[in-house]
């Protein structure tokens, strides 16, 4: 005679909703692109996009959703998902829900060298020089954190160090206006810290493509030692994680993503902190499982956000980066007081 059969057991429903979180995102995601290609000045009804898409439409019709809608919506969602991912990993990294990757000046360092490729004029040399120029900043100020990683055991010292590189990034770019040689130059200089995906095509994404899938890659790779630094740092150094090498491969991966970013669209503040805040409790608050939904959340949010920019009735279109700002910094101010909230 069998023994008693165990009754099965019901799904927990936490569980089931972390399952279907990606899916649900992704879907989202494609959906934010195709209105992307629908909406703007102009908008195309959905026929004609899809045959555009499929090479069925007139040259007009593929000229505008080839060379001009669907390089922007991509350039949001990847500038948003990179992000994303980098606030994620600070987060878990930091220990800190108010952390990102302005947090650690890699943005502002990255904005300033792209402000001075504007003010000495190298922009007129080559298309490439102000992109570059991004990337190497965001690289210049990620070096010297995986140094300061490396010689300092206090994650609030290296903080320190982040937000006085920010600082002082912020200060020159400041000096630079002041000290504009022309009118155009200090527009081109305000517009890029503004920040904006307008004009971007496919030679910029894949300009900044390498740098961007280097430090995901990154990211992910080290992902496991953020779920042991929930347990803290002692605690995590002893069930065997390298502080220090976990430390560099965050602050290497998120630099590089968050250089990617800057040289896309220029300066873009608060998706990095409000988009992981938001996915964290749907992935039981542990930053590896919260990387890709935090990355596919953030590049929804941009793109969602870049639509309402083109739709505005606005004699100029508004800058994506002022618009994350309106929207992310009451968010912020939100996510703060709920963190001191939690203290008292």
């Amino acid at each position: 005679m069998s023994g008693p059969q165990s009754k099965p057991q019901p799904a927990n429903p936490s569980s089931l909703v972390e399952r279907g979180l990606i899916p649900c995102l992704a879907i989202g995601c494609v959906i934010a692109l195709f209105l992307s290609c629908l909406l703007g000045s102009t908008p195309l009804p959905p026929d004609r996009v899809l045959a555009a898409f499929f090479g069925g439409a007139d040259v007009g019709d593929r000229l505008v959703v080839w060379s001009i809608r669907l390089p922007r919506a991509l350039t949001a969602f990847l500038v948003g998902s990179a992000l994303g991912l980098s606030g994620a990993a600070l987060q878990g990294l930091l220990r800190n829900p108010l952390a990102e990757p302005g947090v650690l000046g890699v943005s502002a360092s990255a904005s300033l060298a792209a402000t001075v490729s504007i003010y000495y004029g190298l922009v007129g040399l080559s298309p490439w020089a102000l992109p570059l120029a991004a990337i190497i900043g965001a690289l210049g100020a990620t070096a010297l954190l995986a140094l300061a990683a490396i010689r300092t055991q206090s994650v609030i010292t290296l903080i320190l160090i982040g937000v006085g590189l920010s600082s002082f990034a912020g200060a020159l770019m400041s000096l630079m206006m002041n000290l504009a040689p022309n009118p155009f130059s200090l527009a081109d200089m305000i517009n890029w810290m503004l920040g904006s995906v307008a004009n971007r095509s496919f030679n910029d994404i894949g300009f900044a493509a390498p740098f961007l899938i280097a430090g995901t890659a990154i990211l992910f790779v080290s992902r496991r030692g953020l779920s042991a630094l929930t347990l803290g740092e002692e605690a995590a150094s002893g069930v065997g994680l390298n502080l220090r090498n976990q430390r560099i491969l965050t602050v290497l991966g998120a630099g590089l993503a968050t250089g990617a970013s800057v040289a896309l669209a220029g300066a873009i503040g608060f998706v990095g902190i409000v988009a992981p805040h938001v996915i964290r409790p749907f992935t039981r608050h542990d930053p590896a499982r919260s990387l890709t939904p935090s990355a596919l959340f953030a590049g929804l949010l941009l793109m969602l956000a870049d639509i309402l920019v083109r739709i505005l009735p606005s004699q100029s279109e508004l800058k994506l980066g002022v618009v994350a700002a309106l929207l992310g910094a009451p968010a912020f101010v939100w996510i703060a007081m709920q963190r001191r909230a939690g203290h008292d």
